[in-house]
């Protein structure tokens, strides 16, 4: 997998103003109760709200800079009774409880690269997920107009302050597509540029396998869980070939 700490220092200034799922997984979350687990939990974006609306939740992440970030958010928000980060590849955590609710948001499920390693890891997450409890997985619709746009072209994704280091942060984007693979080669940019000149480059690529709505649900079959809705937005408008995302809810099956 690659090497998420590298984005830590940028995620929450790019990522944090996202707010639209938010309301979607509190809404779940009331409906199945707690405790529960988020995969690929980041810097905690969807943890501290969770935990604020009184749900004892768990973290994962293999990153472990990313946890440090979380980590660090957490006791400032004295949210430290309600929330519990580990550091573990998801393709093979193991936790010492079961919870009523999984997650994987926006996309993170995408970094699993091969069908070998979606299976181990939804296998692993089957494990923790109490007998009917739920699983919400959120990736891009694999729209093929959107994948045509993955020609190595550099476009420039998100511009912003940073006010620990003073910087201009400028975020430049480029895809390849390696179809036979339903692989995207990503590569991320951010060029901080400080007040007296000088700039910094980071340089972040990583691998994003998109998926299909069946291939989505005869994973999941196979992995033990039964799919109940997919879903085309956060709003929970039902998954057509103009929708955006593909949020699959499935249930742990009895079996």
């Amino acid at each position: 997998m690659a090497d998420f700490d590298r984005f830590a220092r940028f995620y929450d200034l790019d990522y944090e103003p996202f707010q639209d799922d938010v309301a979607l997984y509190l809404g779940f979350a009331e409906r199945t109760g707690g405790p529960l687990l988020e995969l690929g939990c980041g810097t905690g974006r969807l943890l501290l709200p969770l935990a604020r609306a009184g749900f004892d939740i768990t973290g994962v992440d293999l990153s472990p800079r990313m946890l440090e970030v979380a980590q660090a958010k957490v006791d400032a928000a004295g949210l430290g009774d309600s929330v519990t980060l580990v550091q573990a590849d998801m393709r093979e955590v193991q936790l010492p409880q079961q919870y009523r609710l999984a997650f994987i948001a926006i996309n993170s499920f995408m970094h699993l690269t091969t069908l070998e390693d979606q299976l181990e890891a939804l296998r692993a997450w089957r494990k923790l997920i109490l007998p009917g409890g739920l699983l919400i997985i959120d990736v891009d619709h694999p729209d093929p107009r959107h994948l045509l746009e993955a020609d190595g072209r550099l476009d420039l994704h998100g511009r912003w302050f940073d006010p620990d280091s003073g910087a201009t942060v400028l975020k430049h984007m480029s895809r390849t597509l390696d179809a036979a693979r339903q692989l995207q080669h990503v590569l991320f940019i951010y060029d901080e540029v400080f007040p007296d000149g000088q700039m910094r480059r980071t340089l972040a690529p990583f691998q994003a396998r998109y998926l299909y709505r069946f291939e989505g649900e005869l994973l999941l079959d196979k992995a033990g869980f039964t799919p109940e809705q997919v879903y085309g937005s956060y709003d929970l408008d039902p998954y057509s070939s103009e929708s955006e995302r593909m949020i699959f809810v499935a249930r742990r099956a009895e079996r």
